[in-house]
């Protein structure tokens, strides 16, 4: 199911995976039903639908444990993403606990991502460190396919404190886990992660090239980015 769902989704356009998700609810079982509408109102909190989005989920009913799971998390990141981060924490915990209970593990570490965008300063880096080993640790394939996100959120956590060495250590690791999976979008956004931290040390000829490397792959690609396209006007500016 879990497959199922991810291939209906395209995070870059929310509204056109909100319409995928919307059809595929046509002669889905219960469980899919239910699985998808939660899915439904991600999509629509991602379009800043924030109320749309609850009003879906309250009409969720299940008894299954994996909806409930789902129905807190989505929930958490529609009080998260309208700006109650302190409203979103209980909820990310309370799916943790119960995706744990269930022996859940891929909604596990997802809530467990979650409750760590909830932290801060140390707090936030101790906590995706010890959620990256788990990750690792993990039987679960799609578990460990997680290791990269939260390698990701590891690196910007280290920026926010200013550590910029660790950062650039987390999302180089973060680019080779992406470099071994198919998906170029995610691959060429870690890309941009690991040269926009090397200009953020300082080391901008490296900077520079890496940018104009990712431009030109865009390019042949058919392909734009204007956070590429601010990081070369920025590093090409200042060598003028």
């Amino acid at each position: 199911m879990v497959d199922d769902v991810r291939r209906l989704w395209d995070f870059n356009d929310p509204a056109g995976s909100e319409q995928r998700l919307r059809l595929a609810l046509v002669g889905a079982s219960e469980l899919q039903a239910a699985v998808l509408r939660t899915e439904v109102a991600r999509a629509l909190g991602l379009q800043g639908r924030f109320a749309e989005a609850l009003v879906v989920l309250d009409a969720i009913e299940s008894t299954q444990v994996e909806v409930h799971v789902r129905v807190l998390l989505e929930r958490g990141r529609v009080y998260r993403s309208s700006g109650d981060v302190q409203g979103s924490a209980p909820m990310f915990r309370a799916a943790l606990t119960a995706a744990d209970a269930a022996v859940l593990e891929v909604l596990a570490i997802d809530a467990g991502h979650m409750v760590a965008l909830t932290l801060s300063g140390e707090e936030q880096v101790e906590y995706t460190n010890q959620l990256l080993r788990r990750a690792r640790r993990s039987t679960d394939p799609a578990a460990r396919a997680w290791s990269a996100s939260i390698l990701n959120n590891l690196g910007m956590a280290y920026s926010d404190l200013g550590h910029w060495e660790l950062a650039l250590a987390a999302f180089d690791e973060a680019l080779a886990e992406r470099r071994s999976g198919d998906d170029v979008e995610a691959t060429d956004a870690a890309r941009w992660m690991v040269a926009w931290t090397l200009r953020n040390l300082g080391r901008t000829d490296e900077a520079l090239a890496q940018q104009r490397r990712l431009k030109a792959d865009l390019a042949a690609a058919g392909r734009e980015d204007p956070y590429v396209d601010e990081e070369l006007a920025l590093l090409e500016g200042g060598r003028g």
